[in-house]
């Protein structure tokens, strides 16, 4: 009896990957290269909120000094979305500068995430290259995330459980899915020519999980390319 062997599978919908190539395509080409990965230990002496969003700002090549930062400990009601969902950081503009809004006591992976989110707003919207119409603005601000190496906090923080007395709830922080940090992250680790990335290790067993499949999947094509080359 022959053995069947089945070709690994893209870990998102073909919808879902095409915004994802095409964006980070287009992340290319307004902001070059793809920036090195940043490990938690980048933060690890950080104190507080303000030197965390120093540290982000740099990241993404953003003054730190050009934009204003607030920091609230109770969340305001605009910014509760669906149930599960979580916001936990706002930006908008104050004659003519940006602000960044925070909320305070979060995990480091969430604040990194979320400073990281408001932050690619100051590249996306404050600096014009997207329109705050355009319906995939915030998903495509957390991709942004990847594009700038800050893919380990973001997918991350994308969705967590937690234990409390009256049993398990879950949060979701930002826009996209783990799936798609995982394809995303396997497509920057291919153009990063990563093939066995060793940031791998500090991602949460779902997103690594996605993040080998899309790396499986991205072999896979290159080696079915060279044989149809060769044919």
């Amino acid at each position: 009896m022959g053995v069947w062997w089945f070709s690994p599978t893209c870990p998102v919908a073909p919808r879902e990957q095409m915004w994802i190539d095409d964006s980070m395509g287009w992340f290319e080409s307004e902001f070059g290269a793809p920036r090195p990965m940043v490990l938690p230990a980048h933060f690890g002496k950080t104190s507080s909120a303000q030197e965390v969003f120093a540290k982000v700002a740099d990241c993404l090549g953003i003054d730190p000094g050009g934009v204003d930062l607030e920091l609230y400990a109770e969340r305001p009601v605009h910014l509760e979305r669906a149930r599960g969902h979580s916001a936990a950081g706002h930006y908008r503009t104050r004659k003519g500068r940006p602000v960044i809004a925070i909320e305070t006591g979060q995990a480091l992976k969430s604040l990194v995430s979320t400073l990281a989110h408001e932050l690619g707003h100051v590249l996306l919207l404050g600096d014009a290259r997207i329109s705050h119409t355009r319906r995939d603005h915030e998903p495509l601000t957390d991709l942004l995330t990847v594009h700038f190496g800050l893919g380990i906090f973001s997918a991350n923080a994308a969705f967590e459980f937690s234990s409390r007395q009256s049993g398990w709830s879950w949060k979701r922080l930002g826009y996209l899915t783990e799936p798609m940090y995982g394809y995303a992250l396997a497509r920057y680790a291919w153009r990063m020519g990563e093939a066995k990335p060793a940031w791998a290790e500090h991602l949460d067993l779902n997103p690594r999980t996605c993040l080998r499949q899309g790396l499986r999947y991205f072999r896979n094509q290159t080696s079915a390319s060279a044989k149809n080359a060769l044919t």
